[in-house]
């Protein structure tokens, strides 16, 4: 079942083309990987996923629609794009008590979700006090309260120890194995290779892989071996080239 799709997306701004004609789609009940390296186009990718940005040509659905069409959209998605925006002087709690209130969501869901990212201790402690990977956490927190079906995350293990990071592996596997898609983008290629079931690469705005994991890391032996080869030969390869041709997304075990 595709949860996200994505068909001929495309942003420029001005003469600087951020993302050239992406199209592939994202599986419900698996975690996608989406990489690229610094100025690849990913984080406009995902802002325009989420109608923060508008589209030069293309579009993206959420579910069959525009994420703006959504009637009740955090109950559909929830995001990760920066671990920002948090007043300083706030309570954890109180932050997402009034995201919650905003959204018409049950206050039930706060303490819920304070619970699944490991922060109900210090959810009475004000967010300025918090270190990164508690910011990413309570981000997290957020992301979750409307128990949405996709989740988009950009870079949710910045900041996490180990122990963190192993945390949020489990997290994103079990949220997929709920039947849930997960996207999510990261440069720590070794993490992300132990959590994600497919791979979408891109470079320069244009996509170079898109399909499953094991496909690609065996081709070259490594996630970080195919990564480079594609984007370091990108330039060498031709506008448009793709290494892969998307395939329909392998079904989930409870959809089998």
């Amino acid at each position: 079942m595709t949860a996200v799709s994505i068909r001929g997306l495309s942003k420029h701004f001005g003469q600087v083309q951020a993302v050239q004609d992406l199209t592939f789609d994202v599986p419900a009940g698996q975690v996608t990987g989406f990489l690229g390296p610094n100025g690849a186009g990913k984080t406009t990718t995902l802002r325009m996923v989420l109608g923060l940005v508008r589209p030069t040509a293309g579009e993206a659905r959420i579910g069959g629609v525009r994420y703006a069409e959504l009637r009740d959209p955090r109950r559909v998605v929830g995001a990760v794009l920066e671990a920002t925006g948090f007043h300083p002087g706030r309570r954890g709690r109180d932050h997402l008590r009034i995201i919650a209130d905003a959204a018409d969501l049950p206050v039930e869901r706060v303490d819920q979700v304070l619970d699944q990212v490991g922060l109900t201790e210090a959810s009475r402690r004000r967010v300025g006090g918090y270190s990164l990977g508690m910011r990413q956490r309570l981000g997290l927190a957020a992301a979750l309260l409307g128990d949405p079906q996709v989740l988009v995350l950009d870079e949710p293990g910045n900041g996490l120890d180990p122990g963190g990071m192993a945390w949020l592996r489990g997290l994103l596997r079990d949220l997929a194995a709920d039947g849930r898609a997960v996207v999510v983008s990261s440069h720590v290629l070794a993490e992300v290779a132990q959590t994600v079931d497919r791979v979408v690469i891109v470079n320069d705005g244009r996509l170079r892989y898109d399909g499953p994991l094991d496909e690609l890391a065996g081709a070259d032996g490594s996630l970080e071996a195919a990564f480079l080869r594609l984007t370091g030969d990108a330039a060498d390869a031709g506008p448009g080239r793709v290494t892969h041709t998307p395939s329909p997304a392998t079904p989930s075990p409870a959809e089998r």
